[in-house]
């Protein structure tokens, strides 16, 4: 399933690198707390896009709801953030399709090159890249079935999703 979630009015929801860092962690408990695996991440300025399969169905909407608004207290207590930090709602899109599923962890994962703020996903911090195409590790990160089926080795299959990744733009939709 991949989610986006919106900060209100497309205003920033991450103010400071601990910002980011505290969300990754929620992500962790709540993924753990919801039993869902994360594949594939990246937070941006105003929004998040996350790869996931719930274990059962209610489980993205329950993790969902919970980071929110984990979050929305976070901004609120440390910045006295009024008013609404998020959307309401998150876009839920299932995934199905074998070939979709690498398209989509590649979308997510190029979010900050097409938006230009890296020039390599490998340079941004806050998107699980750095653990599917680099190896390094990262806790929350669940590797997909068929991310795993790219080669038998983590190398051999880190470099299959690097070349993945440097084909032709993947454009999901219109925005990042």
């Amino acid at each position: 399933m991949h989610l986006i979630q919106r900060a209100h009015a497309r205003a920033a929801c991450f103010f400071r690198a601990r910002d980011r860092a505290a969300y990754l962690l929620w992500l962790r408990v709540y993924a753990g707390r919801y039993e869902c695996s994360v594949h594939a991440y990246v937070l941006m300025g105003n929004h998040v896009h996350l790869l996931l399969t719930p274990s059962r169905g209610g489980s993205a909407e329950g993790l969902m709801h919970a980071l929110r608004a984990r979050h929305a207290r976070y901004a609120q207590d440390t910045y006295r953030h009024a008013g609404a930090l998020w959307e309401e709602g998150f876009e839920a899109s299932p995934v199905h399709a074998r070939r979709y599923l690498l398209a989509c962890m590649r979308y997510i994962e190029l979010n900050p090159v097409r938006a230009h703020l890296v020039e390599r996903p490998g340079d941004y911090p806050w998107s699980s890249f750095r653990a599917n195409g680099l190896g390094q590790a990262d806790a929350l990160v669940t590797p997909h079935p068929l991310y795993c089926a790219l080669a038998r080795t983590p190398d051999a299959r880190q470099a299959a999703y690097r070349a993945l990744c440097q084909r032709a733009p993947c454009m999901l939709g219109a925005r990042h």
